[in-house]
């Protein structure tokens, strides 16, 4: 079996090409980031005219898996229109081209599609309002995909682990501060439900396995505000919960919006699939054991110098 990864060098990406490569034959998508990786490589624009037709035709996979986007949010506000290449038109040609060649197709969306004002968790049924131009644009990627292939699976994900340059996700931000013992913020009202970005990957290939399709709420079934993430962190690590200080996300400065609630029920999934999701204690005790045995500084060796 054939698996397709665009975005491969992301936190997603390269976890997931990390964990399947035992069990599949897993190509990545790059634009020249990754070096001595340890699954085949394509090095390519997705950007650039008829690349999606010919990275299909030329790898001839199995299933395709949609990791890449632009998700740096403020990046996002300041460049809408490259935003809206990545996360919209990108998805849209990446569907269509897999449903003309009959491959499975997932694209990897956001729970940032809610503006968060709802009390209670968001279902799958609840209607999206984006609050920003990264929302935005990934909204419009969710029906771009599945207009152009009904039977594309679309998953809004929140996910942490270990990243290729070390800094690309929360759990990182707080080990990072916490082990050179720089104090740090952690918001108390922004509420999301983290998951172990291995824990999404392989929950993927549960869903491609069983040929699931249409949209679903893949993130952890335990929901917390980022300072009690934070705090988890530290606790699990034996290291000071005290050098994280408690903060409104209204004091932050941050240049785009974020959503105070990202509270999505994974009820849907958990029935679909037949089984309950990865606990949040199971994926953090992961994330610890995966630090001790050197998994960060492996996924580290695979960066362009």
């Amino acid at each position: 079996m054939k698996l397709l990864l665009t975005g491969v060098s992301g936190l997603l990406g390269i976890n997931f090409a990390q964990d399947m490569m035992d069990e599949y034959e897993v190509i990545g998508v790059d634009r020249g980031k990754l070096v001595n990786a340890p699954f085949k490589i394509l090095k390519h624009d997705l950007l650039e005219k008829d690349a999606v037709e010919s990275i299909l035709d030329k790898a001839s996979p199995d299933w395709v898996v949609n990791c890449a986007a632009l998700a740096d949010l403020d990046i996002c506000e300041n460049d809408p229109d490259l935003a809206k290449l990545l996360n919209t038109d990108l998805p849209r040609r990446l569907a269509r081209a897999s449903k003309m060649r009959s491959i499975p197709f997932v694209h990897i969306s956001t729970d940032a599609v809610f503006n968060g004002q709802k009390d209670g968790f968001y279902s799958e049924e609840d209607q999206p309002s984006p609050t920003g131009v990264y929302a935005k644009t990934k909204l419009d990627g969710e029906w771009a995909v599945l207009t152009e292939n009904p039977k594309a699976i679309v998953a809004r994900v929140n996910f942490y682990g270990w990243s290729l340059n070390g800094r690309r996700s929360l759990a990182e931000f707080f080990y990072n501060n916490l082990t050179h013992n720089k104090s740090m913020s952690g918001f108390t009202d922004v509420l999301f439900c983290p998951m172990l970005v291995n824990d999404t990957a392989r929950t993927i290939v549960k869903m491609l396995k069983r040929e699931l399709k249409g949209l679903y709420h893949l993130v952890g079934p335990q929901a917390m505000s980022k300072y009690q993430f934070g705090v988890e962190i530290a606790r699990r690590f034996d290291m000071r919960e005290s050098d994280i200080t408690p903060k409104s996300v209204s004091f932050s400065g941050l240049v785009a919006k974020r959503s105070n609630n990202l509270w999505l029920s994974t009820r849907k999934l958990s029935a679909d699939l037949g089984e309950d999701l990865p606990a949040f204690s199971t994926g953090l005790d992961e994330f610890y054991a995966q630090h001790e045995q050197g998994y960060p500084q492996k996924i580290h060796s695979y960066q362009q110098p």
